[in-house]
């Protein structure tokens, strides 16, 4: 990955840091949920900054394009337009899909799908890299 030097890169809980000055990421398994945390160390900082972001979300945006940029706004429509269709009573529900065809269940799965993240293929250890 090419890492754009300067960029500000976002890490949730409002901190921002330099692309060009993080040195490694690593996920905080204990307690993970929605917030994906993850700890990020820092060039010249002993301790990691805790992000609430997954590490695969900030490497993007580590090296990121216009691309990636709109690739996190349509994940976050994506997660919006998800919670909404979690607040919709079982009422609306029916009404959508006995007078207009729209079966809310099945979009709730299709979005779910969308915003998990990809399974890779690659079970190799980051610290068998380095043997």
């Amino acid at each position: 990955m090419d890492v754009k030097r300067g960029r500000m890169v976002f890490l949730g809980y409002g901190k921002y840091w330099r692309s060009d000055r993080i040195l490694g990421l690593t996920p905080i398994e204990q307690g993970r949920g929605p917030g994906q945390r993850t700890n990020v160390f820092i060039e010249g900082q002993v301790e990691p900054i805790v992000a609430s972001r997954t590490e695969q979300a900030i490497l993007e945006d580590m090296g990121a394009t216009d691309g990636s940029f709109q690739q996190e706004a349509l994940r976050q429509a994506t997660r919006e337009l998800l919670e909404a269709f979690h607040e919709f009573s079982p009422v609306l529900r029916r009404a959508l899909q006995n007078e207009h065809h729209f079966d809310v269940e099945k979009w709730e799965g299709r979005l779910g799908t969308l915003l998990r993240p990809s399974e890779h293929l690659d079970t190799a250890s980051q610290d068998d890299l380095f043997d």
